[in-house]
């Protein structure tokens, strides 16, 4: 029996001795069941940066070819005489951007600053601002939408980066901006360098979570699918943060007087149209339509229209062409 008791004793020293000195592995961190987060939120993990690519000048469009057409008379057998001869151009869009692209609750009709761009386009293809049909999609499905040929073209707060441009092109910038945080009022952030440890609220697959992933001390990134969900995880004290790109920030602000944007820039943004990969021909006659708009004074009538609670413009950015 003594023998017995022994050698129990001894297993059960070893088994100890492996347990204090092993390191168990770390658990990611789940969110609980009882979360009021909106169906199909996840807690997101880093991935390679998708700015990290610079193997182009993600910024730089083809130049503008010539003359721009008279709308109704695209040349023959060009991607614009296939768009007019279909009655209008299918608009890949945002419904919950507001100022951007959202959907006004009193008429029904999705409006913004990114949905009058894409009218413009339609005004010079048609002669007509209306001829689009505006076709509301996730942001982490827009190059899919592309590629697939369900849209035309993508008018999104788009981020041209050279790892998108491997399957899709773009158009020169219409838009410049920077990313900041948005919280609730007195939540003690005050700039992105207190987020380490807190749930922020992101869109799966958007350039701007480059930023939050590469702070010194990471928060817990929580994707979700639209910013209206986003702003009401916020409100419901689900998550402590959001994060992206200002004025999308001030368009969520604007719906709920309690929340404040804080802190510099984390990171410069920019915006551009998302255009199928081999329709070379719209993306010039795009680029005509843009330097209209910003010759004309439109793009600057726009902003007054849809932005001015971002403050006074620097005027739309000027185009980089690579050709």
């Amino acid at each position: 029996m003594k023998t017995r008791m022994r050698m129990l004793l001894v297993a059960a020293v070893a088994l100890l001795a492996a347990a204090c000195g092993s390191t168990p592995a770390a658990e990611p961190f789940q969110l609980p069941p009882e979360n009021r987060l909106p169906v199909g939120a996840k807690v997101l993990t880093p991935t390679p940066s998708q700015r990290a690519d610079m193997s182009c000048n993600p910024l730089a469009s083809l130049r503008p070819q010539g003359a721009q057409p008279q709308p109704g008379a695209m040349p023959a057998g060009s991607t614009m005489a296939n768009i007019v001869a279909s009655g209008k151009i299918r608009v890949g869009v945002n419904q919950n951007e507001f100022l951007f692209g959202y959907r006004n609750p009193a008429t029904g009709d999705i409006e913004g600053f990114d949905i009058d761009i894409a009218r413009e386009v339609a005004r010079d293809l048609f002669g007509d601002p209306n001829r689009v049909e505006l076709r509301p999609i996730e942001t982490s499905n827009r190059v899919q939408a592309l590629a697939k040929g369900d849209v035309d073209m993508v008018v999104q707060s788009f981020t041209p980066t050279c790892a998108r441009r491997q399957d899709i092109q773009f158009s020169s910038v219409y838009f410049d901006t920077d990313q900041r945080v948005l919280v609730t009022k007195g939540s003690g952030i005050r700039s992105a360098a207190d987020l380490g440890g807190k749930k922020v609220c992101g869109i799966p697959n958007s350039t701007t979570l480059d930023a939050v992933f590469a702070l010194p001390q990471r928060p817990i990134v929580i994707g979700i699918e639209n910013w209206l969900d986003c702003l009401t995880a916020l409100q419901q004290g689900e998550v402590d943060a959001a994060s992206t790109d200002l004025p999308l920030l001030y368009g969520l602000k604007i719906q709920d007087p309690n929340l404040e944007v804080v802190g510099g820039a984390m990171a410069a943004d920019n915006y551009a149209i998302g255009i199928q990969k081999d329709k070379t021909d719209l993306v010039r006659f795009v680029n005509g339509v843009l330097e209209r708009i910003r010759n004309d004074g439109t793009w600057q009538r726009l902003y007054n229209e849809r932005l001015s609670v971002l403050g006074p413009s620097n005027g739309p950015p000027a185009p980089r062409y690579s050709d």
